[in-house]
Formats: structure tokens, sequence, C-alpha cells
């Protein structure tokens, strides 16, 4: 039995072409875009802030330490953020774990909004921008003039781009495998963190996990319910689990249940 299934028992309430049209992966970060935040939009939509103290900063902090911990153990630089329906808050979870991450000093991260069929970490931050990553998958569209930074130093974004009905075929076909390959290896302080849909709900997340050294999985206190999380965790009985976050929990704080 896995962290996921042990959490699972103690819960108890609950358009485009399809071309691949280039082999050659290009990552440059020489021309990123600077995004300058509306601070009033980042705290509506409880977005952590590196300049002044928030409610759910130590939360976070505690989250990325043990990730980071548990990730630096196994030599792990990319991990998967996703939930068992909508609504879960994977999505914030991604970016503020992004955001801590960036915090430390010796580290740089890299957000990529994978949920090519609602994307929405360019809603969150803000940021005006028409393409993204489906533009780079089907367009051949230069990564570099997609990255912003969103106002956090040593953070990066790949925004989603333009939603895709084919998502799932995007996300598993080997020009994709080849930029996350890309992005693993160029910088080693760099964590790579991919904002997924959730994964009962389409298989994009299933289909992209083997792709990625682990995944992180956004439980909703109250609503996500039992059968959910053990369906969960038997579709990522194969994959490395680094556990499981005990989201909009009734006490504030952020729960993190060991890897398997």
């Amino acid at each position: 039995m896995n962290s996921i299934e042990n959490s699972a028992d103690q819960i108890q309430t609950g358009t485009g072409g399809n071309s691949l049209p280039s082999d050659k992966v290009n990552v440059s970060y020489t021309k990123t875009r600077i995004h300058t935040p509306d601070q009033n939009l980042l705290k509506q939509n409880r977005i952590i802030s590196t300049a002044s103290p928030a409610k759910w900063l130590e939360s976070y902090r505690m989250l990325r330490t043990r990730c980071l911990q548990y990730m630096d153990s196994m030599q792990w630089k990319t991990v998967a953020i996703t939930s068992t329906s909508s609504g879960s808050g994977n999505t914030l979870t991604a970016i503020n774990l992004a955001i801590s991450m960036a915090m430390e000093l010796d580290r740089t991260a890299l957000l990529v909004d994978c949920n090519l069929r609602h994307p929405n970490v360019d809603r969150v931050f803000g940021i005006n921008t028409t393409v993204g990553l489906s533009d780079y998958l089907l367009n051949d569209t230069e990564l570099s003039s997609m990255l912003v930074n969103p106002g956090v130093e040593r953070l990066v974004v790949l925004p989603a781009g333009k939603p895709l009905f084919n998502a799932t075929e995007m996300l598993r076909s080997p020009k994709m495998v080849r930029l996350v390959n890309e992005l693993k290896s160029r910088y080693p302080s760099r964590i790579i963190i991919f904002d997924m849909p959730p994964i009962l709900s389409h298989d994009d997340t299933l289909g992209f996990s083997p792709y990625v050294d682990c995944v992180l999985l956004v439980v909703e206190e109250g609503h996500t319910k039992t059968d959910e999380l053990k369906n969960a965790a038997s579709l990522l009985k194969d994959t490395n689990v680094l556990g499981a976050v005990f989201n909009k929990a009734t006490d504030n704080k952020i729960g993190f249940n060991e890897a398997v």
C-alpha cells in the first residue's frame, strides 16, 4: 500500500493540427519577458509573495523543503502536480510551490502549464499572452519568445497557449518528450514543475507521467472521496508518487505525506 492509499483510508468525508514539424529543441532564456504582477490580483488568487509575509507562506515553505529533500535524495528534477478532480487546487499548489522553490537562493524554477485543455496559470498571474506550449508543439513557435518571468526572481513560466482538444496525444508526442528531457538536463539547479489536469478527468496526466520523475497529488479536504483517491493510487501504481497535499484544510495548514 502506498502513501496515497494510506491517505485514502484516512479520509472519511468527503483545434489545431497534429503535425510534429521539427525534432529540434532550442531552449533559451535570454529573451524572457518580464511581467509586472498586480499585487491585488495575486492576493485575490491566493498567490504567495516573496516580499511580505502571507497566511500560507510558511505552509508552502514546509511543503517546498520536504519536496526538495526527497527529490534531491532521488536526484529528481521534474514533478507533475495533479488532483483527482477539478477545483481541488492543483494549479494554485503548482504556482505557490514554484514560487517557494524559486525563493531558495541556489535554485531556479520553471513552471510549465500542461493543462492544454483548460490553461489557467497565465490567468492567475495576470499574464497577457496568446502563445505557449501548444504553439511550440504545433507550430514550432520559438520557446524563448513565450517564456515569462512573473515578477519573482529565479522563476520562469511557460504558459499553455491555445487550448487543444487532442491534448493527450500532444503531451505524449516525441517532441514533448524531447522538450522535457532538454529542460531536465540543461540546468542542474532548476526544478521543473508541470501543472497537469485532474488525473481522473482525462488521461493527459496518466499518459504524461512516465516522462517526469515524480507526481504530487493534491487532495481537497472534505471533498475528495476515498474511492477517487484509491482510483488515483491505482492509476499511479507504477509512478513515483512524491506525496499528497491536503488543500483547503480547515486548520489552514498543508499536510504532506511522504512518498512511497
